[in-house]
């Protein structure tokens, strides 16, 4: 017997001619963003994501969250997914035949644009806030997570999978990227963040690292907040936020203060 998808957040039933598609996945709520994870550990989710922020608005059905178990689809009496990679090497491959089943069987009506499929892959473009903003506004996502030395090329060319990277580094899967992408995703949605301005003045946002942050005690350790951020004088506060802004990117990210110039130009 094939278990059922995993699925997390509110649940709303509609009719539907194929009653076998209640037990498959979360139905689709009208106008909520959704997030589709294939992964060979479902019980990983949602992990970080049903906690704080996220975890609220996966509560309240702002989001929705479908974990689809990769396992299901293996070959033979132990439901194998993976294989030796052609032409020797190291570590083991997924199957191309049973990633295409499970892609398949997570397909959507809506085109790629709607919602995106990527792969999480250390070769694919870099992740980044504009990424997140694009992810957003779309209907849902489809996610594909690695694991071994990675999937069969073939598929990923067949069902036209988008690379994604979280960075230059390697992980043990994709679930950890994932979670951070879905994060980073679900904070843009509507009426998920409290205050609509708390993630227009973060960091990336207008392609300069976020200014430094003070609250109370006025004086901690012999170190003051700086005065300008007590003064009341709003221009003056904006003005101080942007220059620290600037100071920073310069510092610590050369290639981000390069383009912000570039784009000051035009």
């Amino acid at each position: 017997m094939v278990k059922p998808s995993k699925s997390h957040g509110r649940i709303a039933i509609s009719a539907t001619r194929k009653p076998s598609a209640l037990m498959q996945g979360t139905p689709d709520l009208a106008g909520v963003w959704k997030a589709r994870v294939l992964t060979l550990y479902p019980e990983m989710f949602p992990g970080v994501l049903g906690h704080s922020l996220t975890g609220t608005a996966l509560k309240d059905g702002k989001w929705q969250l479908e974990t689809q178990d990769i396992r299901r689809f293996g070959r033979g009496k132990h439901r194998n997914v993976d294989d030796t990679p052609a032409g020797g090497g190291a570590g083991m491959v997924l199957r191309a035949d049973v990633m295409a089943e499970a892609l398949d069987a997570a397909q959507t009506p809506h085109s790629r644009s709607d919602w995106p499929v990527i792969y999480l892959s250390p070769r694919g473009k870099p992740f980044d806030q504009k990424t997140a903003e694009r992810l957003s506004q779309a209907k849902g996502i489809t996610l594909l997570c690695g694991r071994f030395e990675g999937v069969d090329q073939r598929v990923l060319d067949a069902r036209e999978i988008e690379e994604i990277s979280l960075g230059d580094f390697i992980m043990s899967g994709g679930e950890i990227a994932a979670q951070a992408m879905i994060d980073a995703t679900v904070r843009l949605l509507p009426n998920v963040l409290g205050n609509q301005e708390s993630y227009q003045n973060e960091s990336f946002s207008d392609g300069l690292l976020e200014h430094p942050h003070y609250t109370r005690p006025a004086i901690w350790e012999g170190r003051d907040i700086p005065a300008v951020l007590t003064s009341g004088h709003h221009g003056k506060i904006a003005g101080w936020r942007q220059d620290e802004s600037e100071k920073l990117t310069k510092a610590r990210r050369p290639d981000l203060w390069s383009l912000y110039q570039e784009l000051k130009k035009d």
